[in-house]
């Protein structure tokens, strides 16, 4: 089969179109045929490797993931060829004190298709039966893939770890991710107010659309004092803060006393530099997030399927074109997600 993978970490360059081996479904495992993939800066982030990070090579990541159910292993019940499907992808090695208590990912033998394991940007891959969920009729394949890793991200941040509350008052820094794009919308959903930060007039535009209450373009004005006139100083309870080092100082002045900063990745970079002063003085939290439970993919789907929660998609692009995907995502010239059908 033909997958779009790396045989040494690096950067995009290393991308190849190549013929990998056509895996097979072992015991309790479903052989699933990609419809559909979406991209995540987390595909970059593995490309490039890390300390630690060992991959069987080559590599292929993707991790939204939908597709059609093309065989079965031994053992699997309840599944029939040409099912449509998609694919949670957190992974649990074993159970432990966070699994049983519903706390997957916080597991440290929690996995990711697409970063620990090969992922969906080839034309098959094999899952554990209990990942896979149907998609309803009417809903096409790029449209139930590309919400799936940032609405499980964007659900458990703000839901779970910064415990929002109807009423309260959001900052999202940055409008054109994906995760940030469904922070609007859970946020709404939530009862909460929602400021963003968008980098220019077009991505202002487009976060109105989704149901932001105040768009701040930043290349209009500075938007740490803008937060400040829009609450009359107090600043906002929650700030959404994915960018990290280059935003991170600024959001700590955004955030009012007592406030949350919330964290799932960090796009400028993973060392910042903070005055702690600012922490303890007006008693912030910052808080870490990653993924979700089981339980949280099934609530996040039916939302979806419901048509409560929608994601942007950008574009959709042949697999064998995805360098270029991974391109325009590396350099932000996109609104919403890039999907690749092999």
């Amino acid at each position: 089969m033909k997958a779009l993978c790396f045989y040494q970490h690096g950067e995009l360059d290393r991308l190849k179109f190549d013929d990998v081996p056509d895996p097979q479904a072992g015991p309790g495992e479903v052989l699933v045929r990609v419809k559909a993939c979406a991209l995540n800066h987390l595909d970059i982030w593995v490309m490039r490797g890390w300390p630690g990070l060992n991959l069987q090579l080559p590599h292929w990541g993707g991790s939204d993931i939908a597709g059609i159910v093309a065989g079965t292993g031994p053992g699997v019940e309840g599944w029939d060829t040409g099912e449509r499907v998609v694919i949670n992808h957190g992974l649990n090695a074993y159970e432990d004190e966070f699994t049983l208590r519903g706390e997957h990912s916080m597991s440290p033998g929690y996995g990711i298709i697409g970063e620990h394991t090969r992922g969906g940007f080839a034309e098959c891959l094999v899952v554990p039966a209990s990942n896979l969920v149907r998609i309803p009729d009417g809903i096409d394949f790029a449209k139930a893939a590309a919400p799936l890793l940032v609405t499980l991200t964007a659900w458990r941040m703000l839901i779970h770890r910064a415990k929002l509350k109807a009423g309260e008052t959001v900052l999202v820094v940055g409008a054109g991710g994906g995760v940030n794009s469904v922070a609007v919308q859970i946020a709404k959903l939530a009862g909460a107010t929602v400021y963003v930060v968008a980098s220019n007039a077009e991505k202002a535009e487009k976060a109105l659309g989704l149901g932001a209450d105040f768009v701040i373009d930043r290349s209009k004005a500075d938007w740490g004092g803008e937060v400040q006139r829009l609450t009359r100083k107090r600043g906002v309870d929650v700030v959404v803060d994915n960018v990290g080092k280059a935003t991170l100082d600024t959001s700590m002045q955004a955030v009012a006393r007592g406030g949350r900063i919330v964290m799932v990745g960090n796009t400028s970079g993973p060392l910042a530099e903070i005055d702690i002063r600012r922490i303890f003085g007006k008693q912030i939290s910052i808080i870490g997030s990653t993924m979700g439970n089981k339980q949280d993919f099934h609530d996040i789907t039916r939302m979806l399927w419901d048509g409560r929660i929608s994601t942007m998609i950008d574009s959709v692009l042949p697999l064998r074109e995805g360098r270029r995907g991974f391109e325009m995502m590396a350099r932000g010239d996109l609104f919403g997600k890039i999907v690749l059908v092999p």
